[in-house]
């Protein structure tokens, strides 16, 4: 094959087949959204359709996304320090080794979550739901699950369970 059309089929290939390779941080929000890799600090995404979206390596530090549908969303080391994430959805979500460092959490729903080796250091989760949530190597130190519904979906978490569930 000659040198020029070799270049042109390699042109093609990535004209095709860029808006599903690269993320794109100007995006909008949005169902299915490739934002890997953006730095989304301080934003007000309140109220956000995120469910499905590829959130790898993404930081929210100090976001808003209350009430924000993260259904199904992948975000793996995905940074939510000190964010406010009241009533958010993230039933199925997989967010292994994501950092929920001081979030605001009230109401979240992490049902059927992957919430392994994430970082929930003072998080506040009281009433969350982490029902059928994968927390393995988790770090819960210091967070606030009064009131939360545990990981077996019967047991609702004292009044005071700081740390553990009680």
């Amino acid at each position: 094959m000659n040198k020029s059309l070799c270049l042109a089929v390699v042109a093609l290939f990535c004209v095709q087949f860029s808006s599903t390779v690269l993320a794109a941080c100007t995006d909008p929000a949005g169902v299915d959204v490739n934002w890997q890799r953006c730095n989304m600090d301080g934003l007000n995404l309140d109220d956000v359709q995120l469910s499905g979206a590829r959130l790898r390596d993404t930081s929210f530090l100090r976001g808003s996304l209350n009430q924000a549908d993260l259904k199904n969303v992948s975000g793996f080391r995905t940074k939510f320090v000190s964010a406010s994430l009241v009533e958010a959805d993230f039933t199925k979500a997989s967010l292994p080794e994501a950092d929920f460092t001081k979030a605001k959490l009230q109401g979240a729903d992490f049902t059927k979550a992957n919430l392994k080796r994430a970082r929930l250091f003072k998080a506040i989760l009281r009433g969350a739901n982490l029902t059928k949530a994968k927390i393995e190597g988790a770090d819960l130190t210091e967070a606030d699950l009064s009131g939360a519904t545990w990981i077996d979906g019967k047991r609702i978490c004292a009044e005071g369970s700081i740390g553990r569930c009680m």
